[in-house]
């Protein structure tokens, strides 16, 4: 290499190549060595004005544009920084940026370090000031077409979506694509139906998780549906059999999994003020003995809460207390839980008595004909734990009352009286309500 230190400053160039994609990279010959090469026959034309090139390469193969985070772009500017380089060079302006604003950060950044830019089929570089004209409205234009791609996808999936296609992503849970369509997995639309109607029952979602936990229901990542998952199924009109689009539904090309009326339900429950649903699930839902539980004296308990510290206490109190006052019946309170477990550990003694299961199956085909007398079987004996947990508390109450006559209270004993012609069970502790 010839000597020109005494006739021209020497300039010291650096060749950046980029494709946005490795397709084609494994070839002997791709398009960062065709950029490669144009760029050094045009540094080997400027040998007279001293322009030699360094042996680094500075190749990104599947980078963005978009983007300033590429391990040879990251290099090259190490060195820049190191004082290595006094020019860059590319085969177009757009290889090596194709944002305006990240194009201008790395001309400021070249302009710090006394580095100047040359885009070789662009035939111009930034020591001029034409130059420099030319490259931001090239950079302008690599924007404008960038946009314009944008818009056009931007189009093609609101097209799409109007004519109710699935246009991509993670698919709602109770779905799977098929050919830009949803098609139904049966296995979890039965458990978004489980949580439509489970809420419309309870009014809250934060009481249907727990009992989605306790029965193990999760989701396809075999995670518990919590509060928040709740409700982004009871707000997705995707179950409805439509595809929103910027506030707009339309008619998808996939089956509903909710009816219109239990959709309707579930949405006027969210519309309440989330206190007041709290408030009115946590009354009503937990009074498992209403209006079969009585005091010492005959007189009916009723359930009452209290809160304190935000925690809900429960109990049942005795109509007498309440009309006369604390004193005029003892137990007048008994904590609503203590009582509760009583009875249901009675159940399931009972549970071994055929004469229960046969007199549960006739007072239960009075109000619903359609249940046989095997799952009442199953569901009294068999597994009584597991079918508990995983009704809702009105379905809960319900069965206690096809089961239970009367539930009677003194101050060291509860009665159960069972609708059957089988004798009353006795628990008797005077220590219960310690």
């Amino acid at each position: 290499m010839p000597d020109m230190s005494h006739t021209t400053s020497v300039k010291r160039c650096a060749i950046y190549t980029r494709k946005s994609t490795e397709y084609g990279l494994e070839q002997d010959f791709n398009s960062l060595d065709a950029q490669r090469e144009s760029s050094e026959q045009y540094v080997a034309s400027q040998t007279g004005n001293g322009w030699i090139l360094l042996d680094d390469r500075y190749d990104d193969g599947g980078y963005s544009g978009g983007t300033l985070e590429r391990p040879a772009l990251r290099r090259l500017m190490g060195d820049i920084r190191a004082g290595k380089v006094d020019l860059v060079i590319v085969y177009k302006a757009d290889r090596l940026c194709r944002s305006m604003a990240k194009f201008y950060n790395l001309l400021e950044f070249f302009e710090e370090y006394d580095v100047n830019f040359v885009s070789v089929t662009e035939h111009f570089n930034t020591s001029t000031a034409m130059g420099r004209f030319f490259v931001n409205m090239l950079q302008s234009f690599a924007q404008y077409e960038r946009e314009q791609t944008s818009d056009r996808v931007k189009d093609k999936v609101a097209a799409a979506k109007k004519r109710g296609l699935w246009t991509g992503g993670t698919p709602p849970f109770g779905y799977k694509p098929i050919q830009k369509k949803l098609t139904i997995v049966e296995d979890e639309a039965r458990i978004v139906r489980k949580i439509f109607h489970g809420f419309v029952n309870c009014g809250s979602a934060t009481v249907l998780a727990k009992e989605l936990k306790a029965e193990g229901i999760v989701n396809r990542n075999l995670w518990p549906f919590d509060k928040s998952a709740i409700y982004r199924i009871l707000t997705n009109k995707v179950y409805l059999g439509l595809v929103s689009f910027k506030g707009e539904d339309y008619e998808g090309q996939h089956k509903e999994i909710i009816s219109r009326r239990v959709w309707d339900q579930a949405q006027s429950i969210l519309k309440e003020h989330p206190r007041k649903r709290a408030g009115r699930t946590r009354a009503k839902t937990p009074a498992l003995l209403k209006g079969i539980i009585f005091g010492p004296d005959g007189a009916a308990m009723s359930p009452h809460h209290t809160r304190s510290n935000q925690k809900l206490y429960r109990y049942y109190t005795s109509q007498t207390v309440l009309k006369h006052g604390a004193g005029a019946c003892v137990p007048g309170r008994i904590p609503a839980a203590d009582v509760e477990i009583v009875v249901l550990n009675q159940v399931r003694l009972m549970m071994q008595s055929s004469d229960l299961i046969i007199g549960t199956f006739r007072e239960v085909q009075k109000e619903d004909s359609d249940i046989g007398e095997d799952e009442i079987w199953h569901l009294l004996r068999k597994d009584f734990d597991t079918v508990w947990n995983s009704l809702f508390p009105a379905e809960q109450a319900r069965l206690v009352a096809l089961l239970i006559e009367r539930v009677n209270v003194t101050a060291n004993s509860i009665d159960v009286k069972f609708r059957t012609d089988m004798k009353d069970c006795l628990w008797d502790d005077s220590a219960a309500f310690d």
